[in-house]
C-alpha cells in the first residue's frame, strides 16, 4: 500500500509538474530561454547577436505574453546597432575631412610662401624700376 501511495504522490507531482511546464510562467520553456540569451546578450554589449535572437523569438513566439517586450527590447538594439552605425561613419567621415584640412593647411602655408616670395621679387623689380627712371631721367637732362 505504501508503495501504491509512493508511486501515485510520484505521478501527480510529475503530472503538474509536466503542466506546469507548458504553461507561461516555467521559466525553462524554450521561449523563456531564447528570450534570456538575447537579453544577456544585449547586457553583454553584443548588440548584433541580441537583435538576431530578439527577431528569432518574435519570429518563433508572435503570441508568447513576452513578446511585447521583446519587442520593444528588439527596437531599442536596433535603435543602438543604428545608432552605433552612424556614429562609425561619422567618425570615418570625419577622419577623412580632418586630412583634407591637414592638405589645405599645407596648401595654404605653400601659397603664402609663395606669395612672401613673389611680392619679394616683385618689391626687387619696383626698385629696379625706380633706378632705370632715375638713369633715364639723368640722361635726358644732360642731353
Amino acid at each position: 500500500m505504501r508503495y501504491l501511495v509512493s508511486a501515485l504522490a510520484v505521478v501527480l507531482v510529475a503530472g503538474a509538474l509536466g503542466g506546469c511546464a507548458t504553461s507561461s510562467w516555467w521559466p525553462f520553456r524554450p521561449a523563456a530561454l531564447l528570450l534570456v540569451r538575447a537579453d544577456r546578450a544585449a547586457d553583454e554589449l553584443r548588440f548584433r547577436q541580441a537583435l538576431a535572437l530578439y527577431d528569432e523569438f518574435l519570429t518563433r513566439y508572435p503570441e508568447d505574453p513576452a513578446a511585447a517586450r521583446a519587442l520593444e527590447s528588439r527596437d531599442t538594439v536596433a535603435a543602438i546597432v543604428t545608432t552605433r552605425e552612424e556614429l562609425a561613419r561619422l567618425r570615418s567621415e570625419l577622419r577623412a575631412r580632418e586630412s583634407e584640412v591637414t592638405k589645405l593647411r599645407e596648401d595654404v602655408a605653400r601659397l603664402r610662401q609663395e606669395v612672401m616670395s613673389r611680392q619679394a621679387e616683385t618689391d626687387k623689380l619696383r626698385a629696379d624700376l625706380e633706378r632705370i627712371k632715375e638713369m633715364d631721367l639723368r640722361l635726358e637732362r644732360r642731353r
